[in-house]
């Protein structure tokens, strides 16, 4: 083989080919090669396939192994990457959670850089940002589950695909410390959307923006007594001064 074959018995009864690299009818001893012919039909195999895949093609593939950073899948020729980023649109935990070998899938071919080929998953008519603009519109009131934890903030899935930042200074009307004081992974939050940015994928939420607004609204009005009530004083002030 030109892999290293650790269970020889599996040839056991097979009629195979092979070249003869070595023969010595004196010892009665013939020895031979069968890896050059695997190596050439792969070589033949490869080219055929290059010479008809373009990026952008979907093709059909078999997992041939699986690894921590994504599964690498024979295309009949060649072997192609999907890496774990490429999985899904969504989050993937581990391509072992998702994939084992033997299984056959349909995989879009992202990237072919000389004899490497970047596969993907991530089908455009599957894309959750095709529509996002309208659904995560800025004002728009929004329901996710928190994803993940960091010291700045809690990351919300509104959807498979589609995470938002919730910033801790976003998340009550009073100071909080850490995102982790009040909130757990897995909690539903419910928000209103304050930023989006389609072109960098990025969403911003803030659960203070829901009751802030009145509030806003009655410090605003109560500023303005005050400041009324300071200027009529001033003007009366000075009035009775101008009288005497």
């Amino acid at each position: 083989s030109d892999t290293y074959e650790k269970d020889l018995t599996k040839y056991a009864g097979q009629e195979i080919e092979f070249v003869i690299s070595e023969y010595n009818p004196k010892r009665r001893r013939y020895i031979g090669d069968r890896k050059q012919l695997i190596v050439a039909k792969k070589a033949e195999l490869q080219k055929e396939l290059f010479e008809k895949i373009k990026e952008g093609d979907i093709v059909e593939g078999v997992v041939k192994n699986v690894t921590d950073f994504g599964a690498f899948i024979d295309l009949g020729g060649a072997d192609g990457l999907l890496h774990i980023s490429e999985m899904s649109w969504g989050r993937v935990e581990h391509p072992k959670k998702v994939f084992k070998v033997g299984d056959k899938l349909k995989v879009l071919i992202k990237e072919i850089n000389g004899n490497k080929i970047a596969l993907s998953l991530k089908f455009d008519d599957a894309n959750p940002w095709k529509n996002a603009a309208e659904k995560y519109a800025v004002g728009n009131v929004v329901t996710g589950k928190v994803a993940r934890m960091t010291d700045f903030g809690a990351f919300v899935e509104l959807e498979p695909g589609v995470d938002a930042l919730l910033h801790v200074s976003q998340i009550a009307k009073e100071h909080i410390e850490k995102p982790s004081d009040v909130l757990s992974v897995g909690d539903e939050v419910t928000a209103k959307v304050v930023d989006f940015n389609e072109a960098d994928h990025k969403i911003s939420l803030s659960v203070k923006a829901l009751t802030a607004p009145e509030t806003v609204e009655a410090e605003e009005e109560s500023d303005a007594d005050v400041v009324s009530v300071d200027i009529d004083a001033v003007i009366a002030a000075e009035a009775e001064n101008s009288e005497k």
